[in-house]
């Protein structure tokens, strides 16, 4: 059945203002060469990242988009060697993270942090928010005692806490705030590189608009780069230079371009996805395919082929017998 979809005018807009400010980087900070991670299961091993192959650029915003079980967060976690790969490569800044152990992979870890997408669970009830932020530097031998509630203070600050702030609990404190000081707490190591593992699919509306505001004002003011992990499109759109698609423990489309211009069956449904009030219904955006059926297969039991043809309204026999490479930042054996 074929419906026409109007997507909002908002996303448009939030694409536009991200373009505008965008700069162009050549240097990788992160290559992923085809990145497998699997789990062992009674069954067999269940693998949540299959064949990832993609570059993360010095000061740039990478968003991840998919539905939930598409490999997102374990893609994430191995970027920063929380979670071990199968296979594959991972290099940041020119340094393999399969191979570097030990005190030099500690040295490592002061460059790379993550944002969890939890704040309730992230953060020990049984801590004051000094000892949570601070934590980091005591267990590098960066700084203790005054010196490093000083370094605390100056978090909290550049996250919009107070000083005071730091000798309460987490329970004393918002959604919001609470998401601050898992910011605060992985700024205050001096990363160049932090996981932001869906951060604010956990807050009110007006309140991801403000972590949101102040991750871009951190990114621009400290040069970092961000892999950025969400749900919610308007949110990448809003932050991300560059969006990659994943289902399945794969890429099904990356690009600057992917949110405006979708070429992949899976990447337009998701944007048909998104809740389209009356108010921007406009004819830009707009597309016309097959509404997407169905769940997501079971990852310990892919289909074989296409990991998405089961659910694709273009699927043909080719689909299943051959596995679409990703070239020109699309997988799909019918993309013009």
């Amino acid at each position: 059945m074929k419906r026409k979809y109007y997507r909002a005018a908002l996303l448009i807009e939030l694409i536009e203002m991200t373009e505008s400010s965008q700069t162009q980087n050549t240097k990788n900070l992160l290559e992923i060469e085809d990145l497998v991670v699997e789990f062992p299961t009674s069954g067999g091993p269940v693998r949540a990242v299959s064949g990832v192959s993609l570059d993360v650029r010095e000061g740039e915003t990478l968003g991840i988009v998919g539905e939930s079980g598409s490999g997102k967060t374990t893609l994430g976690k191995a970027t920063i060697k929380l979670q071990e790969m199968t296979s594959g490569k991972i290099v940041f800044d020119g340094r393999s993270l399969f191979e570097i152990k030990g005190s030099a992979l500690r040295k490592l870890r002061l460059r790379m942090q993550i944002v969890f997408q939890d704040p309730n669970s992230s953060l020990n009830p049984r801590m004051t928010i000094g000892n949570i932020v601070g934590d980091g530097l005591k267990i590098h031998g960066i700084a203790s005692g005054a010196k490093a509630d000083e370094k605390v203070v100056e978090a909290l600050e550049q996250v919009g806490l107070r000083p005071d702030d730091m000798k309460k609990y987490p329970h004393q404190f918002s959604g919001g705030q609470k998401q601050r000081i898992g910011i605060a707490r992985a700024l205050i190591l001096g990363p160049d590189y932090i996981v932001l593992d869906e951060p604010v699919s956990a807050l009110d509306v007006s309140v991801q608009a403000q972590v949101v505001n102040l991750l871009k004002d951190l990114r621009d003011k400290h040069h970092l780069t961000y892999l950025f992990i969400a749900h919610d499109i308007g949110v990448v759109a809003n932050i991300s230079d560059r969006v990659a698609v994943m289902y399945l423990g794969k890429i099904m489309e990356i690009g600057a371009d992917v949110l405006r211009q979708p070429r992949h069956p899976y990447t337009k449904a998701l944007i048909s996805a998104i809740p389209d009030p009356d108010a921007y219904k406009r004819k830009r955006l707009a597309h016309e395919i097959d509404e997407i059926m169905g769940e997501p297969p079971s990852p310990s039991n892919p289909p074989s082929g296409c990991v998405f043809r089961t659910r694709c309204p273009i699927a043909e026999d080719r689909c299943a017998s051959e596995i679409p490479i990703l070239k020109n930042g699309v997988a799909c054996h019918f993309v013009e």
